[in-house]
């Protein structure tokens, strides 16, 4: 390897903890950033690029040629947020950098490649197919009826995720910009996720997780809560089902953020289908709640994947249980936060949190990390810290100001 690393970050807070990953002072190891993520790239850097999005192909391969005039090629390029996963991939393609290329990432990014693989391995899937345009949303219904899920074919943190219940709603497809699209039919059971380290031959360590409320509707003003579940009834079906996800979709290691429904099942067993996959640690507040919880840094194994070692995590002997809570702000970002203000008992709430302090800028940014407020929590059961989480909810306040 050459002492040449480069890192496409755009996390404000430490999601990633870069100089635990790479020996700073044995590589010189280069960001390209945005200005909000800056604030937590190491001081050790070698140097900084900031560029307007790191999701801009172009103005990262700028960077990042300019990086390489004063560095050398970079031996690796490391990405570790699902939004610049392409990037990097056609970064390393178009510069003939070493890595995964956008063939070997097809599966996990486009939604299409990727529930074909996993229902050619005969794992369920809801029923599936191309949505061009309206029409094959409209053929697609005639055959599996209503409701349907049209959502785009990449994309991350649902967006652009719709529901339609009949043929009147197609025309809302009139209203999105042009991009490949995915049908599906509306699966009713609740969603989980489950979040671990495929070796390449079995699961590492791993964690399911309820969502209390759903991802979509975040996006349309609600909390969103995840709790970590220990029903032994239901993690030994589960850890199957992702063992053989994680099998198909790979051959070798990778860390993933798995979603799947959960139903119950004629014989008394859970019904496990597949949503989708993501090649990355978890949104939200998984990353810090495998550190802090779990004692386990999943972003080390996905940087070891990328940066060509192979990853290594201990599982625990007893496993206590996390959870947590993200608030949207109550009026669409950019807003400025007026007040904010939670009401609980500390032994009740969350052991952490990240609530904006009145005057602080909310800034328009997708995903998960700026929203109006995030909390973690811990306890002993899924019980206990589902309760926790419930209770913070209705006990916390937030008021933004609309910013034009």
């Amino acid at each position: 390897m050459t002492d040449h690393i480069l890192v496409i970050h755009r996390w404000r807070d430490r999601h990633a903890l870069y100089e635990h990953y790479i020996d700073h002072h044995a590589h010189r190891v280069s960001y390209v950033t945005t200005e909000l993520g800056r604030a937590s790239v190491p001081e050790t850097a070698a140097e900084i690029v900031t560029v307007p999005a790191t999701d801009d192909l172009e103005a990262v391969r700028a960077a990042t040629e300019t990086l390489a005039a004063r560095f050398g090629p970079p031996a690796r390029v490391l990405a570790l947020n699902e939004g610049d996963l392409d990037t990097a991939a056609r970064l390393r393609a178009h510069l003939g950098y070493p890595g995964q290329r956008p063939d070997r990432l097809a599966r996990f990014r486009d939604k299409l490649t990727m529930v074909r693989t996993v229902s050619a391995a005969g794992l369920a899937v809801p029923a599936f197919a191309d949505a061009p345009g309206p029409e094959a949303v409209l053929d697609f219904a005639e055959t599996h009826g209503w409701p349907v899920v049209v959502k785009p074919r990449r994309g991350t943190a649902s967006r652009g995720v719709l529901r339609l219940d009949s043929a009147e709603e197609v025309s809302a497809l009139g209203d999105l910009a042009p991009e490949p699209r995915l049908v599906q039919r509306f699966c009713p059971d609740p969603v989980y996720h489950v979040d671990g380290l495929w070796t390449g031959t079995e699961l590492g360590p791993w964690r399911a997780s309820r969502y209390l409320n759903t991802c979509v509707d975040f996006t349309v003003g609600e909390v969103l809560g995840s709790v970590e579940v220990d029903d032994p009834d239901l993690l030994g079906p589960l850890g199957d089902f992702t063992a053989a996800v994680a099998g198909a979709l790979s051959d070798r290691p990778w860390v993933f953020h798995l979603e799947v429904f959960v139903g119950s099942g004629g014989d008394g067993l859970p019904r496990i289908t597949f949503l989708e996959a993501g090649y990355r640690v978890g949104g939200a507040e998984i990353p810090f709640l495998w550190r802090e919880v779990h004692g386990i840094d999943l972003m080390a194994a996905a940087a070891d994947v990328q940066l060509g070692r192979t990853p290594s995590l201990r599982v625990p002997a007893t496993w206590e249980t996390g959870g947590w809570l993200l608030v949207p702000t109550p009026v669409p970002a950019p807003c400025r936060v007026v007040s904010a203000e939670l009401r609980i008992d500390p032994q009740e709430g969350p052991y952490a949190r990240v609530v904006p302090p009145v005057g602080r800028l909310v800034p328009r940014v997708g995903g998960y990390e700026h929203v109006g407020a995030r909390f973690r929590f811990r306890g002993a059961c899924t019980d206990d810290v589902e309760k926790a989480i419930v209770k913070t909810a209705s006990q916390f306040r937030l008021v933004c100001s609309p910013v034009p």
